[in-house]
């Protein structure tokens, strides 16, 4: 059972973290043109074109994308219930809330991977990888106001060192406010 879960858990995991980018990527204004946003827009088009038409977006926040990676991050939770629960589902209310918070969690989680894949990136390609363009144009925003407060010392740029404190500074307070939930959001609600 442990196999299917995390099979389950890792391919809506993947999806949701899709959806987000193509919310983040219409927020930040990235390249549309690149190969790594088509590719974005491409996996996601099917569904969030429809909705598109019918939720309207507000300035560069598109409602239907969100509202999708919600419904995503909610059907997460109620395929691991019916395999946990062997079949027998009774759709409960805390799958709303629990799906809000899923979706803040992802979005935390996909923030820092993109950090580090930025990171890593840059000791490799040295700025030839279109991945790692659309990457900067996503985190450049947070980086940039660090790196004023903070220049880079010594031809080392320390702004993602603090941007990662302050992610896992955010993690842990959200974790003291809401509680045991925040630590494994689908886990602990069973």
């Amino acid at each position: 059972m442990n196999s299917i879960t995390f099979l389950i858990s890792t391919l809506f995991d993947l999806y949701i973290m899709v959806v987000i980018l193509r919310v983040w990527l219409q927020a930040a204004r990235a390249d549309f043109y690149n190969p790594f946003s088509q590719f974005i827009v491409k996996a996601t088009q099917p569904v969030v074109g429809p909705m598109r038409r019918l939720i309207p977006s507000i300035g560069s926040i598109d409602l239907a994308t969100v509202l999708f990676a919600y419904i995503l991050c909610v059907g997460k939770l109620v395929a691991l219930y019916l395999i946990v629960s062997k079949g027998a589902v009774i759709f409960q209310p805390d799958f709303l809330i629990v799906g809000a918070i899923s979706l803040l969690k992802a979005a935390g989680k996909l923030l820092f991977w993109i950090l580090i894949i930025r990171a890593i990136l840059s000791w490799v390609s040295q700025g030839r990888s279109p991945i790692e363009y659309v990457f900067q144009q996503l985190t450049e925003p947070m980086l940039a106001p660090v790196r004023r407060v903070i220049p880079p010392m010594g031809g080392i740029d320390l702004s993602m060192i603090v941007v990662f404190i302050a992610l896992q500074f955010a993690n842990i307070l959200v974790g003291d406010v809401i509680g045991l939930i925040w630590g494994d959001v689908i886990r602990s609600y069973w």
